[in-house]
């Protein structure tokens, strides 16, 4: 059973920055095309927002483009969310995911497997 473990959330200012962190244990992000990040806010569906593809290519939904920069880490199982310019239209559970399908339209794209989520709150 893969195992993700997001960290980095937490209430910031509108303008500011934070950094998510997902750490893997048990398998490999190697071993995956396509992993990234997913967000839902209260009462909304659940939206990809950022992927990247074994050979590093990114791929974000409009929401967060030129905002929000993922990034991987193969030697420390880890892959990143760097958010920045944060609004309170970011407020949300922010989860990683591994095995993500539709890989190059985070839009449509769905995960076999998921992370607990961290929170993110962005205060006006």
């Amino acid at each position: 059973q893969v195992r993700l473990v997001e960290s980095g959330g937490g209430s910031v200012q509108a303008g500011g920055s934070l950094r998510l962190s997902c750490a893997t244990s048990q398998y490999s992000f190697g071993g995956y095309h396509c992993v990234g990040w997913f967000r839902q806010a209260p009462g909304k569906e659940r939206e990809g927002i950022a992927t990247i593809d074994s050979n590093g290519k990114t791929t974000y939904a409009d929401s967060v483009q030129a905002r929000f920069a993922i990034s991987k880490d193969n030697a420390r199982e880890t892959i990143y969310l760097q958010m920045n310019s944060l609004s309170p239209e970011d407020t949300a559970t922010y989860y990683c995911a591994a095995g993500v399908h539709h890989c190059y339209t985070p839009q449509r794209s769905d995960a076999n497997f998921w992370g607990q989520g961290t929170q993110v709150t962005v205060s006006s």
